[in-house]
């Protein structure tokens, strides 16, 4: 499969099933929740997906607040892409978060909100600790690459920013440090598309999850845990603890050149 191809139908037929039995392994895995890395009580923005709102994002939401930290929701409704409200709301709730706390929050995103995530990162540096992104496409060629497309472009007249392709074209890496969580399962996105360039404070992380389950599969949310736990002001390479190396594949590099456009 090259990148300019989208997730196969059978993945993307089964994602409400599989996303169905990522929440039984979630459900399964609750009493390994104790051994999660405790949180330091820093802000975190959780940002849903397309189509989505907070109510995605509860349990991820529960999981981390459990854990120490001070978490918050994005209170815009339903995600229907960059609308007036969505851009001008997201930004007053950052700078809010930001002015209430005194500190910098750390910013997660599933899908079309790691974008977001993303796009704040580069405009408020100093609010944001660190981004991370599940199945996040942001490195999007073409529209063919992702299931939602279609959906997403009868919203585009509500919308005020252009999302032209390619979405990130490889370039300059974010200011702050940067997680992608993606899935070779992705049934809704090509699991390329999601690939951030590793570098010194850049990295990806697999998991074994559907699009519509990595808000709440245990890989991803012992990931996620992971990453925030870190001391501000440092960084250093995931690596899963030796009984949970079975749920975490090697991650994948970035392709380059012609057969990766």
């Amino acid at each position: 499969m090259t990148r300019g191809d989208g997730p196969a139908l059978p993945l993307y037929l089964s994602e409400p099933g599989r996303a169905v039995a990522d929440y039984g392994l979630y459900l399964a895995a609750r009493p390994l929740l104790p051994r999660l890395p405790q949180g330091d009580g820093h802000p975190v923005l959780v940002l849903p997906g397309f189509m989505a709102d907070d109510a995605s994002t509860r349990v991820l939401r529960a999981t981390l607040r459990r854990l120490g930290y001070r978490v918050h929701g994005w209170r815009l409704g339903r995600n229907i892409g960059p609308t007036p409200a969505c851009v001008a709301g997201m930004r007053d709730r950052i700078a809010d978060l930001s002015d209430r706390y005194d500190r910098p929050l750390s910013l997660v995103g599933w899908s079309l909100g790691g974008i977001f995530a993303r796009d704040l990162a580069r405009r408020t540096p100093e609010s944001v600790r660190q981004v991370i992104t599940l199945g996040s496409p942001f490195r999007l060629t073409r529209s063919s690459q992702s299931r939602a497309s279609r959906v997403f472009d009868r919203y585009s007249h509500l919308h005020v920013q252009d999302r032209s392709l390619p979405l990130e074209p490889d370039g300059e890496p974010l200011p702050v440090p940067t997680t992608s969580i993606y899935s070779h399962f992705d049934g809704i996105v090509h699991w390329e598309t999601c690939l951030e360039t590793p570098g010194e404070r850049c990295e990806n992380i697999a998991v074994h999850a559907s699009h519509l389950g990595l808000g709440h599969h245990p890989a991803a949310i012992w990931a996620i845990a992971d990453r925030l736990a870190q001391p501000e002001g440092t960084w250093a390479p995931f690596r899963a603890p030796v009984f949970l190396r079975p749920a975490f594949p090697r991650p994948d590099v970035p392709r380059s050149g012609p057969a990766a456009a």
